[in-house]
């Protein structure tokens, strides 16, 4: 069972990301601050959840969060800073759309800058544990999934559509035969195990 809150007497904003180990496309963050009643039996981290219930716990956490914001940040800016400081930026553009401003913030994970000087509690494996970052990362992933469909049209012998920019066999045997393309990043190292220069 989730815990609804760490510190039942402040406004708590959860965040999470997806995307961190993908060879693919951007990173994706999402900041949620839940009402402190809020209760849903299925919610859990979106790693365990069927596509059709993170979909379905989307549309409920938007239309029950106090407030929630995504931040987006690109390849090119992940090639630019590292995907752990692009992580931590895209946490920090999801806070800054917050119509209202948390007073405490749970971060999954290990690694954090701070933010306006609002406290932060880092929680390794917080979505799992906590009903804000859950639904954080609910709305990451999903968000984030919907922008691989999208870039799948335009690409589809890379599969993301299915793997959603992950280092499948299937991608990077595509990669393999194909090469990257311009929403690959640079800087990971697959470039190295594959038989062509980048």
């Amino acid at each position: 069972m989730l815990k609804p809150w760490l510190f039942s007497e402040l406004l708590e904003a959860g965040c999470d990301e997806a995307g961190r180990g993908c060879l693919a496309g951007p990173v994706v963050a999402a900041a949620v601050i839940l009402p402190k009643n809020f209760e849903n039996q299925i919610l859990d981290d979106s790693k365990k959840l069927t596509e059709k219930n993170r979909l379905l716990l989307k549309t409920i956490i938007e239309d029950n969060a106090l407030s929630y914001g995504i931040g987006i940040v690109s390849v090119e800016e992940i090639d630019k800073i590292n995907i752990l400081n692009a992580s931590i930026l895209a946490m920090h553009i999801a806070l800054e759309k917050l119509s209202i401003c948390p007073e405490q913030i749970l971060i999954d994970g290990n690694k954090f800058k701070p933010y306006k000087n609002i406290p932060y509690t880092t929680i390794v494996k917080g979505d799992g544990k906590y009903m804000s970052i859950a639904a954080a990362s609910i709305l990451a992933k999903t968000c984030r999934d919907e922008i691989m469909k999208n870039l799948h049209l335009d690409f589809p012998i890379y599969h993301w559509d299915n793997n959603k920019g992950y280092g499948t066999k299937a991608h990077v045997a595509a990669i393999d035969e194909f090469g990257f393309c311009n929403h690959h990043r640079k800087t990971f190292h697959l470039k190295r195990q594959l038989k062509f220069d980048f």
